[in-house]
């Protein structure tokens, strides 16, 4: 029995949700508009009077629970995304490390002979803070849950945070785990 499945999405206020006679769920809300195509024979239901959607599975086989499971949370994601937002805040550690946007174009400096410039989607607004003393940081907002998770990532894999130092690019409030070094060995 898929847990995360047979749960309830609720629809906020403001929020449209609509499904195509093939089988494409559209979610309309104040921060944009989605789209999911739904496939394996799920079934979406829109309960009008509790405001919710349910989903269910042709069969009990292995890969119909999991498309299930699948599929409420990426609908879960998309009702979220479209009503409230996601927000991914990302500091760059590291003496003289620095970022900047003009628009959708982001440059990095992450200690390479050379600058990165990275061109966003124009789903995502980017923001750059950075504040005398402390760490630069990269603000990114869209409604789209798994395109701001590819960027983020992207942005991080330029310079992961290595362990000795912990200099690189990590996620606001991430903990990397620190290795003592070469000196602690000598003891």
């Amino acid at each position: 029995m898929s847990r995360i499945g047979n749960l309830p999405v609720k629809i906020p206020a403001g929020v449209t949700v609509t499904v195509s006679d093939n089988n494409i769920v559209t979610v309309k809300g104040p921060k944009g508009e989605l789209k999911q195509s739904i496939q394996g024979g799920i079934k979406v239901n829109i309960d009008e009077e509790d405001n919710s959607i349910t989903l269910e599975r042709p069969s009990e086989q292995k890969k119909q629970k999991s498309l299930h499971g699948l599929y409420r949370s990426l609908i879960n994601n998309m009702v979220i995304g479209v009503s409230e937002g996601y927000k991914i805040v990302q500091e760059l550690v590291g003496v003289g490390y620095k970022a900047s946007n003009n628009g959708q174009l982001l440059e990095l400096g992450l200690g390479y002979s050379h600058n990165i410039f990275l061109q966003l989607p124009k789903e995502v607004k980017i923001e750059t803070v950075t504040e005398r003393g402390k760490n630069p940081m990269i603000i990114l907002e869209s409604h789209d849950k798994q395109l701001i998770g590819q960027v983020a990532a992207k942005i991080r894999s330029f310079r992961k945070p290595e362990p000795y130092k912990g200099k690189g690019v990590k996620y606001q409030g991430e903990v990397i785990r620190r290795k003592a070094g070469k000196a602690a060995a000598a003891k």
